[in-house]
């Protein structure tokens, strides 16, 4: 069997980080020690797990579109309980639950 495609992650403030093909960016900056927040546990509502692309953006998904429009805030950031990891990206996470004195958030599913 082979080893699944692994892509780079570069966190501003972090680090590089080497994470597998198709992992929620959400869930690869949690297991490498980033705590960025996800209240609703990646379900693109609460839109806590802002990120802004510093490298070319992946495509946006319906759900993500939809819940940045209604919030007004379409364009300002991206939310990384929507991406999947299909490319190496270079991001910075806007919303750190440390910063906000919260837990990061309900788990997310994969």
């Amino acid at each position: 069997m082979a080893d699944m495609a692994k892509h780079s992650i570069t966190v501003e403030g972090f680090g590089t980080y080497e994470v597998e093909s198709g992992t929620k960016l959400v869930r690869a900056l949690e297991q490498n020690g980033v705590d960025v927040s996800h209240r609703c546990g990646g379900q693109a509502r609460c839109t806590t797990c802002r990120v802004e692309f510093q490298s070319e953006e992946p495509p946006m998904g319906e759900a993500e579109r939809q819940s940045l429009d209604e919030d007004g805030v379409l364009g300002q950031f991206r939310l990384s309980c929507q991406i999947r990891v299909d490319r190496d990206m270079e991001v910075k996470v806007l919303m750190r639950a440390s910063d906000q004195g919260w837990e990061p958030g309900a788990e997310v599913e994969e």
